[in-house]
């Protein structure tokens, strides 16, 4: 231990240190989520002080509202490439400070894409504490950031010990970072979202589609929750998702989820990282029965067909007759990013056996070309004009809103029109229908 404590203190630093080691045209990668290291990324702007400019920040589902990141006036400094939007980015998006990254979650930021690029990687992340072997741990994600420190990335950790030390692909030596700073604060979190009226209809809607020792993938937010409410009553469910959530915690608790029924890492629920409230980070915490892995592994559509009743659970915005799902954007305007949503629905319809679900309500309010709040359908006979296709048609299975299933897999576009159209509010079934006879759409 004297010997691994030795290497870490020459590597501890402090925050003006750590942004003098940071230089013009740095290609900068912030860890994923609530991996992200809040007290470099506050201070991050500051860097243009030291004549730094040229420099881009690739994110993922940023958490924090940083000046870098709604300030202007730093965009020659530090240009961010977000490829899962969060508020902070969409706000962001506005001013000119950011640029949507499309691409699958299993394909983001791999070596194949770094060779191409010859700018100086830096990657900026959070570690629990060093144990007695010299060992951290990446926490509550390893989506890529162990692909970036194999490329040979520049590795700059913010040591917390509030972050909770998980197990897989999350192990990090000491001799793998290059500088530390020393933090403690709690894990960034988002509320639990409590469902809605509409929520606890569509939930049990999907909830009868997953079998008994099913192995799921799920999201977060209302309709999620609902449906992890749901599966309480069922047995022997495995996990095998991008995100663990605390629905997911509820799960293991309740007796449901024991992964005994999985084909690939029996007795373990897989996860490429963690999003939730201190009650999901304390689960996690030193839980061995959690494991950890890159995301170009745990979203690889092929890995995930070979799930026992793979079972993947998505969301979309809009979806129109011929089955096309918008789920990341409304028209051309970016709202979050296509995450796993491709890779998940795909391999799940690979698996003997699996389901690929997607969700939404049957309606939105949004603002008219007026500014006025309007009610419109989500189920439409085209998409938008500029939206973006997050999974196509050939690729839907089920589509689930609060009246009803739809079930699409190999059904014609006559059929597609009527299965949409009977899930569709029924305020917006008729006009639907006149719509898709139109426009020729059977």
């Amino acid at each position: 231990m004297e010997k691994f404590y030795e290497i870490y203190k020459n590597k501890v630093k402090n925050i003006s240190e750590i942004l003098g080691m940071l230089r013009s045209d740095d290609f900068m990668i912030s860890a994923l989520g609530a991996g992200e290291p809040v007290e470099i990324l506050n201070q991050l702007h500051k860097i243009r002080e030291n004549g730094v400019k040229g420099c881009t920040l690739t994110n993922c589902l940023g958490m924090g509202d940083y000046e870098f990141i709604k300030n202007p006036e730093y965009k020659d400094t530090i240009f961010v490439d977000g490829w899962f939007f969060s508020l902070p980015l969409r706000k962001a998006h506005k001013n000119g400070n950011v640029s949507h990254m499309p691409q699958h979650l299993d394909s983001a930021l791999t070596k194949r894409l770094f060779a191409t690029d010859n700018r100086r990687k830096v990657l900026l992340a959070s570690a629990s504490s060093m144990d007695s072997h010299g060992n951290l741990s990446l926490s509550v994600g390893t989506t890529y950031e162990k692909q970036l420190i194999d490329a040979g990335a520049l590795v700059i950790i913010e040591v917390n010990p509030y972050m909770p030390r998980t197990f897989g692909d999350t192990l990090l030596n000491i001799n793998q970072i290059d500088a530390i700073l020393e933090v403690s604060h709690e894990v960034p979190a988002i509320p639990y979202v409590p469902f809605t009226e509409k929520d606890a209809i569509i939930g049990p809607y999907i909830a009868d589609l997953v079998e008994n020792g099913a192995t799921i993938q799920l999201g977060i937010g209302g309709i999620p929750n609902a449906v992890a409410e749901g599966l309480k009553g069922k047995k022997h469910l495995g996990i095998h998702t991008e995100m663990f959530t605390d629905g997911m915690v509820d799960l293991v608790e309740c007796g449901a989820v024991d992964n005994s029924m999985k084909t690939l890492y029996k007795g373990k629920s897989i996860t490429t990282f963690a999003l939730g409230t201190k009650k999901l980070y304390d689960f996690l915490d030193d839980n061995p029965s959690v494991e950890f892995r890159n995301g170009e592994w745990t979203n690889n559509s092929y890995i995930i067909g070979q799930n026992y009743k793979m079972t993947s659970i998505n969301t979309s915005l809009e979806v129109d007759l011929f089955g096309q799902c918008a789920s990341e954007a409304i028209g051309s305007v970016q709202f979050s990013g296509t995450g796993g949503q491709a890779n998940t629905a795909l391999g799940a319809q690979l698996s003997p056996s699996g389901k690929s679900i997607i969700a939404l309500y049957s309606t939105a309010n949004v603002k008219n070309q007026h500014g006025e709040k309007e009610l419109i359908s989500t189920i439409v006979p085209t998409l938008k004009p500029g939206s973006i296709v997050s999974l196509s048609r050939n690729d839907v299975d089920y589509v689930v809103t609060e009246y009803g299933v739809a079930w699409l897999r190999g059904r014609a576009i006559r059929e597609r029109v009527e299965r949409l159209v009977n899930i569709a509010h029924p305020d917006f079934r008729d006009q639907i229908r006149f719509d898709a006879k139109k426009n020729g759409i059977w």
